[in-house]
This record gives C-alpha cells, structure tokens and sequence, in this order.
C-alpha cells in the first residue's frame, strides 16, 4: 500500500480574509485587489490550492501532508532560500502530483487570485506579520507555533480574525490527536476528579551553537528578506537555517519551539484561560557561546481557580521524565492521567493504571521536521482544510492559539527581567511592571510593522 493510500485511509477512520486589515505602506494594491476578488465559497468536493511558505525545516512535513490529502493542490513552495525552494519541490514531486512552482518573495504569491491558502513554517519573527498579510490578501492560513513572536502580534492575530472570514489555524496539531482528544474529554468529565495540576516536559541533546563570525551572506540567500519585519542585523554565520531559535531577535527559545505543544495540552486539559502569576527558573547552563535563550528552564503558572501548570525543558540534556522525552500529566483529585504522543494513560488514586488508549504511529520527539510523524500532523491540515470547506471547525482557532503561545512569553519575559509577573486574568496583561510590559511587543523594521 503507497504512503498516500495509507494516510488517506488513516484519516478516513479518525474521527478570515481581512477586510478590516490594515495595510502598511509597503503593501502593495495589487495585494488589496487580490483580496477583493478571492472570496470564493469552496464547496466540499472543490479543489484546495496552498503555498508552503519556509521549506527549509518544519515546511517538509506541510509538503508531505497536503500532497497527501484529496482535492488539494499545492501551487507553490516560498522560501527566502533557494536551496530550501529545490527541496520543497522535490519532496512534492515524490507524490507525483503537479509540480508546485518556486517563489521567493511571498509578497508576489499573495496577488495570486487562485490561490486559496498559505500554510507558514518560518522562522518565528515571521509567523504574525506574514499571517496578517496573508490574511489581508484573502487567503486561509495554517501559520506554525508559536503563532507570535511577542504577546502583541498574537493579540493582532485574534482581532484580525473577529474582523475577517477567512479561517486561520495554529500547528499546535494534537488538538487534532483522536487519543488526546478523547483523553481531555474523560478529564472534563471528571475521570480524575478535579483536576488541579499539569505538568509538561520536554528534553533533548542539542550541540553548542559556537561563536559566530561576520560571514558574506551566501548567494543562496535572500537575507534581508529572511529578516523581514526584524531590524536589520549583520549576517552570521551560525544563524541560519536553525540556530535562529535561540536569539531573541528572531526566535522564541525552546519553551515557545516546543513547550508550546504540551503546555497547551495541560491547559486545554484543565480548561484554564490566564494565569494570575507567572514566575521562571533557569538559564544558559551546558555550554559558553552564541545562545541567548535559556536550555535549562522551569516556569510555573498559577491560575485564580487554584490550578497550576509548570514546564520544565532541557534543551541539552535528555535524561526522560517517566521515560519519555516529552509529556504532559494531569493530576487530579481521584488519580492522575499522561497524555503524550497520540496516547491516553489513565490512573487511580493508587497509581494503578485503569485505562489505557495508545496509538500505532511512530513518533520521534526530537524530531525537528515533524516529532509526532505525518500521520499524526495530517489530521491537523486535513481539519484546516475541512474548516476551509465548511464541514468542519479549526482544532486551534487563533484566540485558543494565542493563550497557550502568550502564557510561554509571560514565561520567557518572567526570565528575562528576574522576577514573579503577576497578571490580569481577563486579558494576560501584565500587571504594574512597565519594565515587563516593555517585553509585551518589538520594535519593527520601517515599513514592515504588522497592523490590524
């Protein structure tokens, strides 16, 4: 049986645009036409056309599973990177589906009036202000956690959709996980009483990143385009096409690249929206180099109706928790439950175990392209696309997104400035530290400041 036919029979068993936009001056009216014109109604069995956007890391698995789902057209792959371009287009043709042309401005994609979606997998400085223009441009969008690089972009991301009708999703994909989903409903129903506590985990060996040097940018790069909304900075040469992670210019450090997914599990577990306190441990401890982010880190958070979810990573490190790399347990009243993977694991008060769902994928939790596997993530773009027909509603619409991704920035800002935030419980804000809140947003390049 092909890849394909097993993904399509795996899925057939498991159970917006921006009208009100703003448009920055730099974007240009053929963008504002587009928009105009692309207000399709797409029916259930009508053709799906998407652009992969950043094919260079996570957007190898976006080829895989859209080329994997029915009536679904992948037209182009963008990326900033031409050796990046080459690889999206070959990890498409595997399929033997039409070859998706190469583009590297996204900018030109979005005055594409047929084309319907984009799906985003750059890095993270970029995921808040390309959905804005993507969004503005007519088209859905399925944008990779986090979906902000600061609180502030997160909070455009949800105005922006109470304003549109296009569909925008996060890549938080085990709120599409049939197990997990099926584990968090048990918790609400009570099968571990109240539930009061989560804990999420994740660990991994990663090397030293080294001291970077001045370097020429390579040929192969657009680099001023790959920093985007980011104030310009001189190319180095440990930057690209991962290391980007741990600066805080342009990534979000590990809590946000992959706390994310299991934070927001225990938050969706224990149905808590803003915490009230936030604090945060830790630093850069294995190696003396570029890093900038913490590869030890604990944040904690405290919810008014006495719940509490902690996170602990360890970016170097890889001795597991309960012998897995990456998890979340929820503790309750009347027992405990592990939800990781695609697996469900219930316990009693006694630690016996009395229910038990497990998956058959295989998973790799240091896998950087895609952890969970394609069958898992799948399930996650084929509700995306479903919500784009209608038949269906996102998993992760963007203000459930922007919960989990802006409690991990209270975390990383708890760090930064060394101290416990305390915070409004109505809207996440912080409150009466102004040096904090100075954290809440960045500063832009001229020109490419996201807006609403």
């Amino acid at each position: 049986m092909s890849d394909f036919m097993r993904r399509r029979d795996f899925l057939k068993t498991a159970g917006i645009a921006g009208i009100g936009i703003g448009i920055t001056s730099s974007f240009s009216s053929s963008i504002r036409a587009a928009a105009a014109s692309s207000h399709r109604v797409i029916g259930a069995n009508d053709k799906i056309t998407v652009a992969v956007i950043g094919t260079n890391g996570r957007g190898e698995a976006h080829v895989d599973c859209l080329t994997g789902l029915p009536n679904v057209e992948l037209a182009y792959i963008c990326d900033v990177d031409d050796r990046a371009i080459a690889k999206g287009i070959k990890a498409a043709a595997k399929q033997k589906k039409t070859e998706p042309k190469g583009i590297k401005d996204f900018r030109k994609l979005l005055e594409d009036k047929s084309l319907d979606a984009v799906t985003i997998a750059t890095p993270d400085h970029w995921h808040a202000p390309m959905a804005l223009r993507a969004l503005a441009a007519g088209k859905h969008v399925y944008v990779e956690k986090p979906c902000s690089h600061n609180p502030h972009e997160g909070e455009l991301l949800v105005q922006a959709v109470a304003k549109c009708k296009r569909v925008l999703q996060m890549g938080n994909q085990r709120r599409s996980f049939p197990n997990i989903q099926q584990g968090v409903k048990e918790i609400h129903a009570g099968a571990i009483g109240r539930a009061y506590f989560g804990r999420a985990w994740y660990d991994n060996r990663r090397a030293s990143i080294g001291k970077g040097k001045a370097a020429p940018v390579p040929a192969w790069l657009d680099f001023d385009l790959w920093q985007g909304p980011a104030p310009r900075r001189p190319y180095r040469d440990n930057l690209v096409p991962y290391n980007w992670h741990w600066f805080w210019h342009y990534g979000t450090g590990e809590a946000l690249n992959n706390g994310t997914h299991e934070v927001d599990v225990c938050r969706w577990a224990l149905g808590v929206d803003w915490p009230v306190r936030v604090s945060s441990n830790g630093g850069r401890y294995q190696f003396q180099d570029d890093w900038e982010t913490p590869d030890t880190q604990v944040i904690g958070w405290d919810y008014g109706d006495a719940k509490t979810i902690s996170w602990e990573g360890r970016s170097c490190n890889d001795y597991p928790i309960d012998k897995l790399a990456r998890g979340s347990m929820i503790y309750g009243t009347e027992g405990a439950a592990l939800l990781e993977a695609n697996n469900y694991t219930l316990f009693d008060k006694k630690n016996k175990v009395v229910k038990e769902f497990k998956g058959k994928e295989t998973t790799d939790p240091t896998n950087t392209v895609s952890a969970s596997g394609v069958e898992l993530d799948q399930l996650h773009f084929k509700n995306f696309v479903d919500s784009i027909r209608g038949s269906a509603t996102p998993n992760s619409p963007i203000p459930e997104g922007h919960k989990s991704v802006c409690m991990l920035h209270l975390g990383n800002i708890a760090w930064r400035v060394g101290r416990e935030l305390h915070i409004d419980p109505v809207n996440g804000h912080i409150q009466n530290d102004k040096d904090a809140m100075k954290l809440w947003r960045r500063e832009y390049e001229k020109g490419w400041e996201p807006v609403v």
